[in-house]
């Protein structure tokens, strides 16, 4: 079945970031925080195929490392609190950010990876015939 002939062509990017089906962007993507569902409520696409492994949260520890890091320096540089400030401070902001940033990405990967068929890679058996 050919999903271009039967639904029109979602932009994977706003599907995915507000965790919406790949394929028709109405249906839910998420049960719960980060599970995948098994099949939209709305066209009934089998979400069998969405194996996000460990982007997001390479994603996610680059993107909240990157603006925690930043402002863990500039903190440290301009005011030189204790440690303990700092802990209160970041760990909690660590957390949040993770956390917020995470679900958005997973679905946005799921949604690039339905729009071009990405697939597990497997060796040729034929040897290369």
């Amino acid at each position: 079945m050919d999903d271009k002939a039967h639904f029109p062509q979602v932009n994977p990017v706003s599907v995915g970031l507000s965790g919406k089906c790949p394929r028709c962007g109405q249906g839910k993507l998420f049960h719960g925080f980060l599970s995948v569902k098994k099949s939209c409520s709305a066209c009934g696409l089998d979400f069998a195929f969405a194996d996000s492994g460990d982007g997001p949260a390479v994603f996610v520890i680059m993107l909240v490392g990157f603006v925690i890091v930043g402002l863990v320096l500039f903190v440290e540089l301009s005011f030189q609190p204790p440690i303990w400030l700092h802990l209160i401070l970041w760990l909690p902001l660590t957390v949040v950010l993770a956390a917020a940033v995470l679900r958005p990405l997973k679905g946005l990967m799921i949604a690039l990876q339905f729009k071009h068929k990405a697939e597990e890679g497997r060796l040729d058996e034929a040897g290369g015939k």
